[in-house]
C-alpha cells in the first residue's frame, strides 16, 4: 500500500521538477512520450509565473528583516507605501523557505516550498479515507485517484490544483494537504472513541497558518462530529487550542480584518455550473470532470449501501458547492466563491476512488490467492489511474518550466536585468511603473517589476501581490490607471481614469514616489509632453524624475475629521478625485479643534489656512519599522507619506491619525518625532495565548509519559 501512494507521489514530483518538457501522445505502449532533461527546480535561479514570480519577495523579508527584528509580523516599505506582513497572509511557506535556504540556494529552496503540498496530497488523502474506515486498499485506491485532482487542467487560481499554485497559490495547496489530515484525524478520534490528544489541534494550526479559507472550509465540514458521542468535546478542544497554538498570529489577524484594515477587492463570484472549462475560467462540472463526477456518485452511492461512515467526506463534498452557489446567488464580493471547489473535486475524486477501490477489492474475492490478488489488481489500477492522468496532461510541463526555468531563462532577461540594474544606480526613492501585460509577460509574469525591491535594496515599488494587504492598494491602482496606457485595473467599483498622466503626477506627489517607468510609446511621448526630466532612455523603457516631494509635508490648511455615516475609504475616494483640495487633508479622526463634516464630497476645503511657509523639515529616516524627522513646525499637523496601520506608535507627537488617501498625520509636540511599528495588545495577547497553548501540551505529554509508565510498572 505504501507504493500506491509513493507512485502518484512520484508523478507529482517528476512533473513539479520540471524534468518533463513535454508530453506527447502515441499509438502504441504506453501511449505517451515524454520529453525529459535537466530538473528545472534546481536551477538556482529567481522563479517567475504570475503572483509567483512576485511572491519570491516574501521569504527574503523574513529572513532579511522580520527574523532579524525578531519577528513575524512586521511592517516592509518594498510596496504600496508601505504595507504589514503576514498580516493579511500566510507564513508557514515563507518560513519553511527561509529554513531551506540555510542549506539551498535560494530560488531552489523557494521552488521546494512550491510543491510541497502537492506531492503530500496522496498521503493525506489515504490518510483521510483510511481514518474513514476504509480497508487499506480501497484507501490507497482512492487516495491514487484522488490525488491526480491536482492534474486538473481546467482552472488555475482557485487553489490546490498544480495550475493554481504555479499561478502562486502554493499557500492553499499547503492548507489544503493539511485540512485532509486535520479531518482524518477528527474522524478517527471519534470513530474509535479515542481520548483528545493535541495532535489534531497541531495539524490545524498549521492548516491555518498556510491559509484561512480552508481553515474555515474544514472547520464547518467537522461540525458533523458533533453527532457523534462526546465528539464535539474533541473538537472543540482542537479548534480552541489550535487557535491558540497560532494566536500570536491569528488574533492579530482577526483583529485587524474585522477592523476594517484590508481592501476589499470586490471579487465578481463565479455563476457557472456547465462549461467546456479554460484556464482561469473553470465551472463544477467542466468536460474533463464529468466522467469522474459519475464515478464519484457511484462511490458515494456504494458506501452509503455498505453503511460506511462517510457523512464528512459527503459534507466536505456537498457544503462547498453550495457555499459555492450560495455566494453567487447573493452577490457577495469579499470571498471568491471559486475558492471552495477544490474541496467539491477533491471530494468527487475520492468517492470515484472508492468506487474503483471497492471494484478492485470484490473483484480480487472471485480469484484465488485473494490477499496476494488484491493488492496486485490494486497496483495495476493504480499505475492505469497514472497512466490515463499522463495521457490527459497537456499545459502543466509548459508551466512548470516556464515558472521554474526562472526570470533569468527568458529571451527578454537582457532587458529585464538592464531596467533594474538601471533604477539600481539611481539615488534611493519609490518607484511607480507603467503595467503593460504585454510587454511585461515576456519578462516571465505582468508582476516582474513587483521585484525591484527584491533586486534594488533602495528602491521601492508602489506596486505589489497580497492587494487586500494594504489600505493603499485602491489608490495605488487609481495611479496606475493614469500612467498607464492598459492598466490591470483589478479594484471593482472603482472609477478609473486611464491614460491621464498629468493626474497620475499630481497624486504620485501624495506617495512621494520619485521615479516613473515608462514602457510604451504613448506614455514616454506623453512623459516628455509634461515636461519630466529622462534620467534613462533604453530601447524598451524609459526612466522619468517626478516632481520633487518629501516624505514628509507639513500642513498648509487645518485637517478636517470626517465623521459622516460611509465608511472612510468612500470619502477618500471622493476626495483623492478632486485635484484642487488635495492639500486640504481629511482625517478618520482627529482633535477636538479640527473642523468636522458628514458629506462624502465635502467640502473638504473648510480646515483654516496655516502659515507656515518657512517650515523646514529635515533628517528624514524611514526604516522598516522606524520612521524619524526633524521639524520646525512643532504643534502644526504634518502627513507622513507611509501607510496608515494602527500599529505606528508616535513619540514627540500626537496621532498617527489615519489620513486619506491611505497614509498618516501627526501633530509634533517636539522638534525631534518618530514613529515605531509596535506590538500592540492584539499581538501581546496572541503570544501569551501561544506561549499558554505550548505550556499546556509539555503538561498534556508529561502527563501522558507518567501515565503509561504507571500503566507498565
Amino acid at each position: 500500500m505504501v507504493l500506491a501512494i509513493l507512485l502518484p507521489a512520484g508523478l507529482i514530483l517528476l512533473i513539479m521538477a520540471g524534468l518533463v518538457a513535454s508530453v506527447s501522445p502515441q499509438s502504441s505502449f504506453p501511449f505517451f512520450n515524454l520529453d525529459l532533461h535537466w530538473p528545472s527546480i534546481l536551477m538556482a535561479n529567481t522563479p517567475t509565473g504570475g503572483d509567483m514570480g512576485a511572491h519570491v519577495v516574501l521569504p527574503q523579508v523574513l529572513r532579511d528583516d522580520l527574523i532579524p527584528s525578531g519577528r513575524i509580523l512586521g511592517w516592509s516599505n518594498d510596496w504600496y507605501a508601505g504595507y504589514p506582513v503576514f498580516y493579511f497572509y500566510f507564513p508557514l511557506p515563507a518560513v519553511f523557505t527561509v529554513l531551506l535556504d540555510v542549506f539551498l540556494p535560494y530560488g531552489v529552496a523557494f521552488k521546494l516550498s512550491t510543491i510541497i503540498g502537492l506531492v503530500a496530497m496522496p498521503a493525506a488523502a489515504y490518510y483521510l479515507v483510511r481514518s474513514i474506515g476504509f480497508a487499506r486498499p480501497v484507501a490507497a485506491v482512492a487516495a491514487a485517484f484522488g490525488s491526480m485532482f491536482v492534474f486538473m487542467e481546467s482552472f488555475s487560481i482557485f487553489g490546490a490544483n498544480i495550475k493554481s499554485t504555479l499561478a502562486g497559490e502554493f499557500s492553499f495547496s499547503w492548507s489544503f494537504a493539511l485540512s485532509l489530515v486535520y479531518l482524518g484525524m477528527v474522524i478517527r478520534d471519534s470513530r474509535e472513541g479515542r481520548g483528545f490528544t493535541p495532535a489534531a489541534a497541531a495539524v490545524l494550526a498549521l492548516t491555518a497558518f498556510s491559509h484561512i479559507v480552508t481553515t474555515i472550509v474544514i472547520v464547518l465540514v467537522s461540525l458533523p462530529i458533533f453527532l457523534r458521542r462526546r465528539g464535539g468535546t474533541k473538537v472543540v478542544m482542537s479548534w480552541l487550542l489550535g487557535f491558540a497554538m497560532v494566536a500570536f498570529w491569528a488574533l492579530p489577524v482577526f483583529i485587524r480584518i474585522t477592523g476594517g484594515l484590508t481592501t476589499d477587492m470586490g471579487w465578481t463570484p463565479l455563476t457557472g455550473i456547465r462549461g467546456p472549462g479554460i484556464s482561469n475560467v473553470g465551472t463544477p462540472f467542466t468536460n474533463e470532470f464529468i466522467p469522474i463526477f459519475v464515478l464519484g456518485v457511484i462511490g458515494a452511492v456504494w458506501s452509503l449501501l455498505r453503511s460506511e461512515d462517510v457523512r464528512l467526506l459527503l459534507t466536505m463534498t456537498i457544503a462547498p458547492f453550495l457555499g459555492y452557489l450560495i455566494i453567487a446567488e447573493q452577490g457577495w464580493t469579499i470571498l471568491y466563491n471559486a475558492r471552495l471547489l477544490p474541496y467539491w473535486f477533491m471530494g468527487v475524486f475520492l468517492f470515484a476512488g472508492i468506487a474503483v477501490g471497492l471494484g478492485t477489492t470484490r473483484l480480487a474475492r472471485w480469484l484465488p490467492n485473494r490477499h496476494e490478488n488484491t493488492v496486485s489488481l490494486g497496483l495495476v489500477v493504480v499505475a492505469i489511474t497514472l497512466l490515463v492522468t499522463i495521457i490527459g496532461v497537456h499545459d502543466i510541463p509548459g508551466w512548470v518550466n516556464w515558472n521554474y526555468q526562472g526570470y533569468e531563462g527568458k529571451s527578454a532577461y537582457t532587458e529585464l536585468n538592464a531596467l533594474v540594474s538601471d533604477i539600481d544606480e539611481l539615488p534611493e526613492g519609490r518607484v511607480m511603473w507603467e503595467y503593460n501585460k504585454e510587454i511585461q509577460e515576456q519578462y516571465g509574469t505582468p508582476m516582474a517589476l513587483m521585484l525591484i525591491p527584491y533586486w534594488s535594496d533602495d528602491h521601492e515599488t508602489m506596486e505589489g501581490v497580497f492587494f487586500e494587504s494594504s489600505l493603499t492598494t485602491p489608490f495605488h491602482f487609481l495611479n496606475q490607471a493614469e500612467m498607464s496606457r492598459s492598466p490591470s485595473q483589478p479594484v471593482r467599483g472603482l472609477t478609473y481614469r486611464t491614460f491621464d498622466l498629468e493626474r497620475g503626477i499630481a497624486h504620485s506627489m501624495l506617495y512621494n514616489i520619485e521615479y516613473y517607468v515608462a514602457q510604451t510609446e504613448e506614455m514616454t511621448g506623453e512623459a516628455n509632453r509634461l515636461g519630466l526630466e529622462a534620467l534613462i532612455e533604453e530601447e524598451g523603457y524609459s526612466i522619468f524624475a517626478l516632481e520633487e516631494t518629501s516624505a514628509v509635508d507639513v500642513a498648509q490648511f487645518m485637517p478636517m475629521v470626517y465623521e459622516g455615516e460611509e465608511e472612510f475609504i468612500e470619502v477618500a475616494l471622493a476626495w483623492y478625485d478632486e485635484l484642487d483640495t488635495l492639500d486640504n487633508w481629511i482625517v478618520a479622526d482627529g482633535p477636538e479643534e479640527w473642523d468636522r463634516f458628514y458629506e462624502i464630497l465635502g467640502p473638504y476645503d473648510l480646515g483654516d489656512p496655516l502659515d507656515t511657509a518657512d517650515a523646514v523639515v529635515s533628517d528624514i529616516v524611514i526604516d522598516n519599522h522606524n520612521i524619524s524627522f526633524t521639524t520646525t513646525a512643532v504643534g502644526v499637523p504634518h502627513l507622513v507619506k507611509t501607510s496608515y496601520f494602527p500599529n505606528w506608535e508616535a513619540t514627540g507627537a500626537e496621532g498617527p491619525y489615519r489620513a486619506a488617501p491611505s497614509l498618516m498625520i501627526v501633530v509634533p509636540t517636539e522638534e525631534e518625532v518618530s514613529l515605531e511599528f509596535a506590538r500592540t495588545w492584539t499581538e501581546n495577547v496572541g503570544m501569551a495565548l501561544t506561549l499558554a497553548a505550548f505550556m499546556f501540551v509539555v503538561w498534556w505529554v508529561s502527563r501522558s509519559r507518567a501515565s503509561r509508565r504507571g500503566r507498565t510498572a
